[in-house]
């Protein structure tokens, strides 16, 4: 009988310690607005863009792509997003071949309106007027989102 007390005695400290390495918050981010824990009508965009020929060094620096960055983009989504490092190609209407491009994609999660398309449009523009490229790829599509 003594030694069953000892067994269980030791079974419930272990068990004691068990519980105090177990997770107290919850899964998701509470009492921030621009990043609620549950959301509706929200979308996911991905905006590919080329800075230059793969294998090469002309074409956009990481110096330019930061500058753009910070003057195009993160005014228009302060949230959040992410910026992705990309290998790419591109063949035009009247190229042979498809280029090699080095490549960045960025991702937005964000509330569908149309500012926001807006404001994605804007960064597209923004792109193709500082390089002379004919296109920024977009892809949009709906998201379930939690932060």
């Amino acid at each position: 009988m003594k030694a069953m007390a000892g067994v269980f005695l030791g079974v419930m400290l272990a068990c004691a310690g068990c519980t105090a390495h177990m997770p107290t918050t919850s899964p998701t981010l509470a009492g921030d607005a621009a990043h609620p824990a549950v959301t509706s009508g929200w979308v996911r965009t991905e905006l590919y863009f080329g800075l230059g020929a793969a294998g090469r060094v002309d074409g956009v620096s990481e110096a330019e792509w930061r500058v753009f960055l910070d003057k195009e983009v993160t005014p228009r989504f302060p949230s959040g997003l992410t910026v992705v490092d990309a290998y790419g190609q591109w063949q035009g209407s009247r190229q042979p071949e498809p280029e090699r491009l080095r490549s960045k994609v960025i991702v937005l999660l964000y509330p569908d309106g149309i500012a926001q398309r807006e404001a994605v449009d804007a960064i597209r523009t923004a792109w193709k007027a500082k390089t002379g490229d004919q296109s920024v790829l977009r892809v949009t599509q709906p998201a379930e989102v939690s932060f």
